[in-house]
């Protein structure tokens, strides 16, 4: 929810650090420790080692961050890295609440495992939403030479794909650093989490419908 606007805060944090990264180590490398440092949280907070879990999922934060800082502070931000950099997020994403569950205790039973169940579903059904957007927003993109029309409703989807949702990038980490600060939490964080996405759904369905109706 608080994404675009905080974006500035978050790039005058990490853009005097761009100077200080060596000129051999390129943005897709820092996207790959990143990567490297989110698998090694899920790893440790499977294990039940809650401190190294936060300790990496702090690196991974940091790290996500500084990769598109990097791009953009030495002009060689592209669409590969982004892609890459999403595909890490929502791989880390989707394990971490997993490997959370894998170490719960057996008395807690399925009922955590359920309610990990239903916030992945809902991680599905967003995800599809988005990149449903994106897919129709290329169309209109390359439809806008052919006329007024394609011109017109390119504004609209754009405006679409560009809505917040209740719940983005920012209130996603602070709930998943609770999920691996409090892991006997982890039921109801996931229905919350769930809870909170679902009504993001609901937001950006209800704006598709608008701008394709």
């Amino acid at each position: 929810m608080y994404d675009i606007s905080l974006r500035p805060l978050k790039d005058g944090l990490f853009d005097p650090f761009c100077k200080y990264v060596p000129g051999f180590v390129t943005p897709l490398h820092v996207t790959s420790l990143a990567f490297v440092a989110g698998l090694a949280s899920c790893y440790s907070i499977a294990s039940a080692n809650s401190t190294f879990a936060l300790l990496f999922w702090a690196l991974n934060r940091s790290l996500d961050c500084l990769d598109g800082a990097l791009a953009r502070h030495r002009g060689t931000a592209s669409d590969l890295g982004g892609f890459l950099d999403l595909l890490g997020d929502f791989i880390i994403y989707s394990l971490l609440p997993i490997a959370i569950a894998r170490a719960s205790p057996p008395e807690v039973g399925c009922s955590v495992w359920i309610s990990v169940a239903v916030l992945e579903a809902t991680f599905h059904v967003n995800n599809f939403i988005l990149f449903y957007v994106a897919a129709i927003a290329e169309k209109a993109s390359n439809a806008e030479g052919s006329g007024q029309a394609g011109k017109g409703r390119r504004k609209e989807l754009t405006s679409v794909m560009m809505r917040p949702a209740l719940i983005e990038g920012m209130e996603s980490g602070l709930i998943f650093t609770a999920m691996l600060a409090y892991p006997s939490a982890l039921q109801i964080l996931s229905w919350t989490m769930a809870g909170l996405v679902s009504v993001g759904i609901i937001q950006r369905t209800s704006w598709v419908v608008k701008a394709l109706a």
